[in-house]
């Protein structure tokens, strides 16, 4: 506090580094960046995409924008990362129509850190689906290891008629 009674900010070191960034930061082969989302996806990704013919995949690499002051993945980007991640999914391993899926809820556990410069990839499958909601459920790893694990029930919305339904995300 200052001595005002308000809270201040303190100072930052710049010197803490002993989580420096993955020297490889190409992206995994079959990998393709995607535009999905919108605005606020263009900005905080990019994400990227693999249809492996059975399941999406999707990935990012973690970049300093998207870290903590600890140079770890904040955990704000992973949860956009995951209601993202769940909803594409459905796009590919379901048989529904495509549409737009608003979150009712979302369940993160967090099960270990993404550190700057590692590849973080989710994959997830639909549990049911109502005639109004959708549920599912994925994991997350980053650099191969556990780093959460997700489920959401998503609104059934409005169909989306626009692009491929097939390959929403130019994947196949």
């Amino acid at each position: 506090m200052g001595e005002n009674g308000r809270m201040t900010q303190q100072p930052t070191s710049t010197q803490f580094d002993d989580v420096g960034a993955n020297a490889d930061v190409a992206i995994p082969a079959g990998f393709r960046a995607i535009k999905v989302g919108g605005l606020f996806i263009s900005h905080n990704g990019p994400f990227y995409g693999k249809w492996t013919g059975e399941r999406l995949l999707l990935g990012f690499r973690v970049e300093e924008r998207h870290t903590n002051p600890l140079k770890m993945c904040h955990g704000g980007m992973l949860a956009t990362f995951a209601d993202m991640l769940m909803p594409c999914a459905v796009m590919y391993q379901s048989e529904m129509a495509r549409r737009f899926l608003p979150t009712i809820s979302l369940q993160i556990d967090y099960m270990g850190p993404a550190p700057l410069g590692s590849w973080v990839q989710g994959q997830a499958d639909v549990l049911r689906t109502t005639r109004n909601m959708l549920f599912s459920q994925g994991l997350v790893t980053a650099d191969g290891e556990p780093a959460l694990r997700v489920s959401g029930i998503f609104k059934m919305g409005q169909l989306i008629e626009r692009g491929d339904p097939s390959d929403p995300l130019g994947l196949k």
